[in-house]
This record gives structure tokens, sequence and C-alpha cells, in this order.
């Protein structure tokens, strides 16, 4: 903004009068050596014209002017501009003025509060920003007479815990939306503000939910009309926020909405590592669509493998909570499935599916079924890879931890290396002669003599427990024979691998001798040759 002040103008009367109220001024026209051609000109001056001419007002009433919210913060920032602190008549300066009129900030309204602030928006912030919100804050944390809402209370506060707690499912909305209908008035607010005003709330240990909320609607009312810049400065506030609060305050759902976002936006690493940082932390509560990212541009695979590694890395790390076995076994059911839907694309490579197989620890899976069921479907599509790269990948696979019949599958499973399945056959094995002898040593108590003993003199009192007690015993008779039949089969499938490896190791040693006497026999008529 540009503001031009010349004797030709105003003549000497007003230059003389505005000089008495403004230092930078009288400075300026004291070092003009030619009068007749002062001319001054302001750039940027703090409110435009409009402001200029408040200030014209004041020198011109000898200092009076009506000081209220509404003009209050143009005033000040124009009276710092010109550095209005000389006294006049004994009337108090400008600066002084304004400073009084600040200092009630305790008595304005609402609305006056919000006015303040948009016009300090696109000043220098100074202390009047910091005591307006100081003054917003104060005013969420506690019911408040000059808020549109007749009664507001965070949800901090113990009334409203225990309208949770008594009152019905609409009585809980209705008390949340008590505790956020300043949403829409704060969201008028520049990034910077918001920056500072979430501060102020955390500080002063506001709700860290509703904190949360707040940023995301702040995000979402913004980009209808912001440009590409101030998304970028909007995404960056906003997460910053977001990473200084509570993470299982945080919705993982709004998360990702967010980071569905940032996908089309080049924002700074910086914010996309805290947002990926937030979101593995929570990786529990995702699911599997939220999981499904198309790869960067460029990639060949069809889902971003990297960034759920990452996720991953992230989860595991825990960073100050530490992740529980429950935690971790909801992540396992989660991955499993992932790895199903991702091992279908045939430009997914072995080693990314390998990373994606071990991320996890073997204690986040109870059983390996759904993680072979992924592997065969992977080995199906990528037909082509060498044994060893098999190898690698069937590595992985916690055999014991297989079913019966998932474990009899892996045995005649032609697209599964043969060590493979002999180690799934040893493993059934032992599962099954583990089950035996446990049902024996079950036999052999029963039948003690000690137990027939204590068993008598219990007869009465246990008398009702021995329908169930027989009737699990026939259950594990059951299984044994279900499980014997399977044993012979598998035993049948060993007999065969165990034959097919002595065929082609003898096979070896014949052509081992067979290479050995042809080697032999051409040096000796080498030597015949030289003799």
């Amino acid at each position: 903004m540009y503001n031009t002040i010349s004797n030709s103008v105003f003549g000497w009367h007003w230059q003389k009068i505005i000089c008495s109220f403004s230092g930078r001024l009288s400075k300026l026209f004291d070092k003009s050596t030619n009068a007749k051609r002062n001319k001054v000109i302001f750039r940027d001056f703090p409110g435009g014209v409009e402001n200029f001419e408040l200030i014209a007002k004041f020198c011109y009433n000898n200092g009076k002017i009506d000081i209220n919210p509404s003009n209050v913060s143009l005033l000040y920032f124009a009276a710092q501009f010109l550095e209005m602190n000389n006294s006049v008549s004994g009337n108090r300066n400008l600066i002084e003025k304004t400073m009084k009129s600040i200092e009630e900030i305790s008595y304005w309204t609402w609305s006056d509060l919000l006015a303040t602030l948009k016009h300090c928006q696109d000043l220098q912030s100074s202390g009047i920003v910091e005591r307006c919100l100081d003054s917003l804050v104060g005013r969420l944390a506690i019911p408040s007479e000059a808020s549109p809402c007749a009664s507001t209370s965070s949800l901090d506060s113990p009334g409203f815990w225990l309208s949770c707690d008594t009152r019905s499912t609409k009585s809980l909305k209705d008390g949340f939306s008590q505790a956020t209908w300043w949403f829409e008035d704060l969201s008028i607010l520049s990034p910077d503000m918001i920056e500072m005003l979430i501060k102020s709330m955390v500080s002063r240990k506001y709700n860290h939910v509703i904190i949360g909320r707040f940023l995301f609607h702040y995000q979402k009312s913004k980009f209808h009309t912001a440009s590409p810049d101030e998304k970028h400065q909007v995404l960056k506030t906003v997460i910053d926020m977001l990473y200084t609060l509570d993470t299982n305050s945080i919705s993982c759902k709004s998360l990702f909405r967010i980071y569905r976002v940032v996908l089309n936006l080049n924002i700074s690493k910086n914010s996309r590592n805290k947002l990926e940082c937030m979101i593995g932390s929570q990786l529990d509560q995702a699911t599997l669509d939220n999981l499904l990212i198309p790869s960067p541009y460029g990639a060949s695979y069809l889902y971003d493998v990297n960034l759920v590694l990452r996720f991953l890395k992230a989860f595991l790390c825990g960073g100050d909570q530490q992740v529980s076995p429950m935690r971790i076994k909801k992540v396992g059911s989660l991955m499993d499935m992932y790895i199903a839907e991702v091992a279908p694309d045939p430009c997914l490579k072995s080693s990314k599916f390998l990373a994606l197989v071990v991320a996890l620890p073997d204690s986040a899976r109870d059983s390996s079924n759904e993680l072979y069921h992924a592997i065969d479907i992977y080995l199906e599509v990528h037909a082509g890879l060498s044994d060893e790269e098999k190898m690698k990948i069937c590595c992985a696979l916690n055999y014991e931890k297989l079913s019966t019949e998932a474990g009899i599958h892996l045995s005649q499973n032609a697209k599964f290396p043969s060590k493979s399945a002999v180690q799934a056959l040893i493993s059934q094995q032992l599962k099954l002669k583990n089950l035996l002898q446990g049902t024996n040593n079950t036999k052999l108590y029963t039948n003690s003599p000690c137990n027939f003993i204590e068993t008598k003199g219990k007869a009465k009192k246990d008398e009702a427990c021995e329908p169930t007690l027989y009737s699990e015993r026939l259950d594990i008779s059951v299984d044994n024979e279900k499980l014997r039949k399977h044993l012979q089969g598998m035993q049948c499938r060993v007999m065969e691998l165990e034959k097919v490896c002595k065929k082609m190791q003898s096979e070896m040693a014949k052509i081992m001798k067979s290479k050995a006497a042809a080697h032999g026999s051409s040096a000796r008529s080498l030597h015949r040759l030289c003799s």
C-alpha cells in the first residue's frame, strides 16, 4: 500500500500537527532541506489508506478518537509504525491509548475478539494477537456468556463426562457439539495464528480429541478457496500441530484422508515423515482399504508397498508407547490380508514380498494359514522364481503354526520347493506325536490307582462333571483317528520323497564316477604319447 503525504496538499499547518504526534515524521521533516517539495511515501502502511485516515483524524482532533475493538489493532500497529509516543496538551499518546484499550480485552465479546484477530492477520504479530488468542482459549475452556451457545464446556470438564456416563447417546452428541461450536468461527484465521492458537490450547491442557477434530475441520474448510501455495501452508501447519497431540486422540481414518490429500501435493519430506509416523503408530486401527494406496508415479508395481513397510516400522518402534501383544496380532491379521491382496501383482519383486512377510515378529500370528495362502498365490503368479528365491520366502513360514489341512496341502503343493514340503511333513509328525503323548499321559493319569482312590473319595462331588470329561476324551479320540489317517498319507509322501532323493544321489554318484573314469583314461593316453 502506498500513501503519499505532501505539504502541497496538507499545507504547513497539517505538517506541524502530525509531526507533533509522530516521532518518525518529525525526524523525516526535520532532515528535509527543501520544505516546499517535501514528499513522504510509506510502503505497506499498516491498515492501508483507511487506517491512515484514522490517524489523521486522531491528530486533527488533538489526540481524541473513539478506540474500540474493531479499530484498536489497526491503530496500534499504525502508532507503532509512526512512533506516535509523543504526548500533546496533556493527552495520552496513541500507543498508550491503544494499550489501555487492549488491557480491557477480558471485557470484549467473542465477536470483538474475532474481528480484532481478522484485522491482525495481514499485519506483523505482536502482543495483541497473543492476548486475543489467550482470551479465546480461556473462553473455550469454561462456559462463556459471550459465545453463541448458551452453555459451552470442554470435554475435560467433569460435568461433561458425567453427562456422558448417565445420559443417552443423543445427549452425548449434543454435549460434543457444544464443545465444537467454535470450529467455524476460528476457521477464518491464518495458518500462523492457528499454530499459535493450538500451542496455547495444548499448554492449557485442552482436550486433544477436540483439538484434533478442529484441525481436520480447518484443513477441509480452508481447501475450498485456497491457492496451491496456501494449501501447502495449511497442510504443514495442520500436520505439525497434530504431531504435538497425543496419538490416541487422533482419528486414524482422518489421518489417511489427509495422506490422500498429500499425495496430490508436493509437501516437505519432514511433514510427510511426521504424517507417516502418526499413521504407523495407529496401524492396528487401519483397514485394508486404508493401506491400498497406489504406488508413486513411475513405479511398476500396483500398490505402494514401501509406504506400508514404513508404516510397519513406525508401528513397531511404538514411540513413547509400548506395543502390546494384542495390537501386534491385530496388525498381523491386517498384514496377512494386505499380503494376499498384493501377491497377485506380477510386477511385485520377491525382495519386496519377502520384506512384507518378515516385517512382523512370529508372535504376531497365532496361525500361519493365511500367510501360506498368500505365499501360494505369489508363487503361482511368479512361477519363474528360482528355488533359492522360493526358499527364502518359504523360510519365513512357521510350519508349526499350520493347521493339519494346510500342512498336508503344502506337502502336496508342486509350487513349493521339496525341502519346504519335507519340513511341513516333519512339523505335522511332531505335532501329532506331541498330541498322542499328551493323550497317553491323560490315559495313564485316569487309570492310576491314586487317581482311582481320589476319584472314589470325591465321586459324589464330581459326579456331575463326569459326562463332560468323558465327552472331552471322546473328542480327543476322534481327532487322533483323523490325524492317524493323515499321518499315513504323509508318511507315504515322505517315503516317496526319500526314494526320489536316493535315486538322485545314486545318479549323481554314477555321473561323478564316469567322469572320473574318463579323466583317468585320458590321462593314461597322454602318458603313453609322451613316453
